[in-house]
């Protein structure tokens, strides 16, 4: 009788304090064995990335020279959790993470040790490509994550150059959150199987309710209903970039802490956000449908359409951001006075009103500290850990989140432990280095 995943895996799920995997990760794991085609349609926050890399894990020898495995993802904050997610299973295998908005030297570097496993976006593996940066032709195996946002955002040019310098003899896992009519033609294989969760999964416990207001009130509108999540964590959806900053300045006019995510944002503020958020430094993140998929972000208890997506499909992923992995979440969409809902929306959903008075909530639980070091000094969670306890004289349960960077790095601790924090550790060293450590802007 051979072993259950859940046996074989157990270290791994350990180190990611998963108790067992899914019926759609056994399958994969099952299905990518004999070295098949396959093409997996499964919904946001169903656990897909899992999946894919034990399917991987199984692939990989650590007799043998070369890299082995090559994960292409559409953006860069899907490229980094996917490298974090294998990182944290601790298989001891190398692994290099390429994209864009960093020097293309740092990543020269990493790859000069050949790694096992490469993770990159398309632009970035084309521009490693034409320069020679590595050899691809040992690589056994092809995870194109989010392919479809691969397709829909426009990388069929990369990703071409990047298949012309694999051997076509290699295997092939595809993800999607929805379904691919036609593969495009730059792919080596014609058939493949299908594991379709789509339809096998539970529908969301989402409730969805309709605020209806006059188009002049439509940015109050949103600030009171949002002001009245009172701190739970909340997503804030616009069609345009243009639309996110008008709000954010809005919200910065009331000294309303937020954040925002969206394609114009240069990629270490992008990070920056989206590290307060998940720190919960901020509680309230507005953003265009770049934050719709592919990103590790905390659960989220509101989504909220400040301006509706024309398509169901784009409708699904922003909802797909809440009640995830069996938990509930409520969606609200606003609607001017001059608006109209689209054809493929309940037009007998519940209406709400939200409060005539804006009353802000208190500042968040939690402030993100920012430190002028990160991994290239050679500085890990520990070390900051260390730091504010013995020398801060913080408890454990008073640090949250500690990410670190290259050359920077963050951490959550209770707003209400400021003024000791910096008092205790103002003019202390970090492992012997001095370091700047303030709040994060």
């Amino acid at each position: 009788m051979s072993e259950h995943p859940d046996q074989k895996y157990a270290s791994i799920l350990t180190n990611l304090s998963i108790l067992q995997l899914n019926p759609m990760q056994v399958e994969v794991i099952e299905k990518a064995a004999p070295n098949h085609n396959l093409m997996l349609l499964s919904p946001t926050g169903s656990g897909k990335t899992l999946a894919f890399l034990l399917a991987l894990l199984n692939k990989l020898n650590k007799n043998e020279p070369g890299i082995q495995a090559l994960i292409i993802a559409p953006s860069r904050e899907l490229a980094l959790q996917i490298e974090t997610v294998f990182r944290n299973m601790k298989t001891g295998f190398k692994v290099s993470c390429l994209y864009g908005g960093h020097a293309v030297q740092i990543e020269k570097n990493s790859l000069s040790e050949t790694p096992a496993v490469v993770i990159g976006t398309p632009g970035r593996l084309a521009d490693h490509v034409g320069r020679g940066s590595f050899d691809l032709s040992t690589v056994k195996l092809v995870v194109l994550d989010e392919f479809d946002k691969s397709l829909q955002m426009g990388f069929h040019k990369e990703l071409e150059i990047i298949f012309k310098a694999l051997n076509g003899h290699q295997q092939h896992l595809l993800t999607s959150a929805t379904a691919i009519d036609e593969l495009p033609a730059f792919l080596p294989f014609t058939g493949h199987q299908t594991i379709d969760y789509l339809q096998k999964s539970a529908p969301l416990k989402l409730h969805v309710k309709l605020v209806r207001t006059e188009s002049t009130e439509k940015p109050e509108t949103l600030m009171r209903l949002v002001a009245g999540f009172n701190q739970e964590v909340c997503l804030v959806f616009c069609n345009h970039i243009e639309a996110v900053q008008r709000l954010s300045a809005l919200l910065k006019k009331h000294n309303f802490e937020h954040g925002v995510f969206h394609g114009d944002l240069e990629q270490i503020d992008r990070e920056k956000n989206l590290i307060r958020f998940r720190g919960g430094a901020t509680t309230v993140l507005i953003a265009t449908d770049l934050a719709a998929r592919g990103l590790d972000i905390p659960e989220i208890r509101h989504i909220v359409h400040y301006q509706l997506p024309h398509q169901h499909d784009a409708f699904l992923h922003r909802n797909g951001r809440t009640a995830r992995m069996h938990a509930s979440g409520q969606a609200y969409l606003i609607l001017a006075n001059d608006e109209k809902l689209q054809p493929y929306m309940d037009p007998d959903m519940e209406e709400m009103t939200v409060h005539p008075q804006l009353k802000l909530p208190a500042p968040p639980d939690y402030v993100c500290l920012y430190i002028s070091a990160g991994k290239k000094e050679k500085i890990n969670k520990g070390d900051i850990a260390g730091l504010l306890t013995k020398k801060g004289g913080l408890q454990a349960d008073e640090i949250g989140l500690i990410t670190t960077l290259d050359h920077a790095s963050y951490v959550s601790v209770k707003r209400n432990t400021l003024g000791k924090l910096m008092a205790g550790i103002k003019d202390e060293k970090l492992k012997k280095q001095k370091v700047k450590i303030e709040v994060a802007k």
